[in-house]
């Protein structure tokens, strides 16, 4: 062989060799192949062609994210030091409604750095398998249906930064492993069941920047050890079965941007915090925390404030006048405190809820008549707006019935007439009838919504079957506190009939379906139901039930209906302005005789008495 064939051979034996490693180089390891064919059997993942390489970047392996809750994707890493295969860094799988289980396959792909199932109809555990995947950045189960415990093998990923397991059915202690992630930010564990106090290794989380575990049944207080956050940009602490009081070294947390914390248990109360440091809170809700005192004047330092909510706490004193020259602040909640003084005249773009305590409201005053502004409670409650403020009509003549289409047109059903209520409502609104008998006030905001989620009028998407569906095919709604006053009704006892039907929470195999809608009833300021959920006690969404209370006794011709949210439920399936109170219609009728009107019973008993008087003689 000449020299030219000698160079012609080793040139197309470097050319087939170089082929050869670049070819090698596009392909999934054998192992990860088989281990993806595993894993989406596990998932229910059937759209999956394996004869395209899951490393080849083309459909059904990667698709845009079409919409944004949706995405489909496999992601490899080509470029492994000394590999000729390809490895599986990135699976997400999310909004898919896909029906199956948690994989422990997913243990083989050891080069995987994040898994996000978010938004699917999963079920079943997290296989404690997964401990050994040490380099998973992001662990995403949110929105699924998922139980039991978090595995302690979980605290073994020692570069997990970020993990969501809120709006499933977890539940058990928090292991204390989880307080030695020390590269951890994003920790999201709302919505689900778990119990037992909060590890007292949190404290070592110093780069934690979200904290949500809103809506869970934890034990004792909020840990002291939270100003050790001070990365923290997020905390969520809303109907977590925690108790107070709020620490005051939350005031350290200058980093602190939202700030909710509500409906802490316990009867222990102190003032609040300093907060006037905490520069960037855009939302800072405190509401039913236990907090007393007086309202602090040095909020007008919190620039960025768009969202204030001390309501239901213990409040007392004036508002300081500094309040209404926030220039931020777009919705301001003092609801249910003890508030007392004059009220400030308010900007025209602000939403204020003064309901629920002590000022001083002249006869006709302007304020009154401020849609933004809401003062009323009735009369028999702790302050004395309302009736002798605020109401201009007066009652001719008792009633002793009322009856409401809640968000709906007027109706006729089983021989009743019920009033039509489809005026608007908003953050602190107070509508009265036109008939001027009965009035509804609205509290509060979709926070998570793009929008603020001012959308009060809820969508009904699901099928109604029932015979009366004109009373459940609208609703209303209200993001914290509804309530419906009805006036001019006699005094006595009477039978209060609570019409629900859950219209807005699908009733199929998506993911929206997980959705749980839970709040609290009170009856003339008393509870009489807590944590009810509609579709729970009507056996399913789209279907009615009629929630009766007898013997509500009504006094100064008023009776209050308050439905209440306290932090439980779902915040966002099947999005995320779809929780809080939620009521189709009312029926109030009087359990007493009419007034110079003789019942049948009492008829029947006169007439035998009459015969047995007459027989004696």
């Amino acid at each position: 062989m000449n020299t030219l064939s000698q160079f012609l051979f080793l040139s197309l034996t470097f050319i087939w060799f170089i082929s050869l490693t670049a070819f090698a180089a596009t392909k999934i390891h054998p192992d990860e192949r088989k281990a993806l064919e595993d894993i989406g059997k596990s998932l229910g993942k059937k759209d999956w062609n394996f004869d395209i390489d899951p490393c080849s970047n083309k459909p059904n392996w990667v698709t845009p994210p079409i919409p944004k809750v949706l995405d489909n994707n496999v992601t490899c890493d080509c470029s492994v030091a000394g590999d000729n295969f390809c490895h599986v860094i990135w699976i997400s799988l999310k909004g898919q409604n896909l029906q199956g289980t948690l994989p422990p396959e997913l243990s083989r792909l050891r080069y995987l750095q994040m898994i996000d199932l978010a938004r699917n109809n999963l079920n079943g555990t997290i296989p404690k398998e997964w401990g050994s995947l040490t380099n998973i950045r992001k662990l995403a189960l949110l929105s699924n249906r998922l139980t039991g415990s978090i595995p302690v093998e979980i605290a073994n990923i020692s570069h997990l930064q970020e993990l969501e397991l809120y709006n499933n059915q977890f539940s058990g202690n928090l292991p204390p492993g989880l307080g030695h992630l020390t590269q951890i930010r994003t920790m999201r564990l709302s919505s689900n069941n778990f119990t037992g106090e909060l590890p007292v290794t949190f404290a070592k989380l110093t780069t934690l920047t979200e904290f949500r575990i809103e809506d869970n049944q934890f034990s004792g207080k909020i840990p002291d050890y939270i100003q050790n956050w001070t990365s923290i940009n997020k905390i969520m602490i809303q109907g977590s079965g925690l108790s107070g009081p709020i620490p005051s070294g939350i005031s350290l947390l200058r980093n602190l941007s939202d700030l909710r914390i509500s409906d802490l248990k316990g009867s222990e109360y102190a003032p609040l915090p300093q907060l006037k440091n905490l520069t960037l809170l855009n939302n800072l809700i405190l509401r039913n925390s236990n907090i007393n005192g007086t309202l602090p004047e040095n909020l007008k330092t919190l620039k960025s404030l768009k969202i204030l909510d001390l309501s239901f706490n213990n409040f007392s004193g004036t508002i300081p006048k500094t309040y209404a020259d926030m220039n931020s602040v777009k919705y301001i909640f003092l609801t249910g405190n003890l508030l007392t003084g004059p009220v400030p005249a308010w900007k025209k773009n602000v939403s204020v809820d003064l309901s629920y305590n002590n000022f001083s409201i002249s006869q006709g005053s302007q304020i009154c008549q401020d849609e933004n502004v809401n003062l009323f409670s009735t009369s028999w409650a702790r302050n004395d707006i309302g009736n002798s403020s605020c109401l201009s009509f007066e009652c001719p003549k008792p009633s002793s019935s009322l009856y409401i289409n809640c968000g709906g047109n007027q109706t006729r059903v089983n021989g009743k007439s019920y009033d039509g209520d489809s005026d608007s409502s908003g953050p602190a609104r107070f509508h009265t009838s036109p008939t001027g008998n009965w009035s509804f006030s609205t509290t509060g905001v979709f926070i998570e919504s793009d929008n603020l989620g001012e959308t009060y009028s809820p969508k009904n998407i699901s099928k109604l079957t029932m015979e009366d569906s004109e009373l459940y095919t609208n609703a209303r709604v209200s993001p914290i506190s509804l309530t419906y006053y009805g006036f001019c009704l006699a005094n006595g006892s009477y039978t209060v009939n609570l019409h629900f039907a859950e219209i807005m929470i699908p009733d199929d195999q998506t993911y929206g379906s997980n959705g749980r809608r839970i709040f609290d009833i009170y009856l003339q300021g008393s509870a009489v139901q807590k944590d009810f959920n509609i579709a729970k006690e009507a056996g399913g969404v789209g279907k009615k039930i009629i929630k009766q209370f007898n013997d509500v006794v009504v006094t100064s011709n008023t009776l209050e209906i308050r439905l209440y949210w306290a932090g439980k439920g779902t915040q966002s399936l099947p999005n995320k302005s779809v929780y809080g109170p939620l009521i189709s219609a009312i029926s109030v009728e009087s359990s007493d005789s009419a007034p110079g009107i003789i019942s049948a019973g009492a008829a029947v008993g006169i007439v035998v008495a009459a015969t047995i008087i007459m027989l004696s003689f």
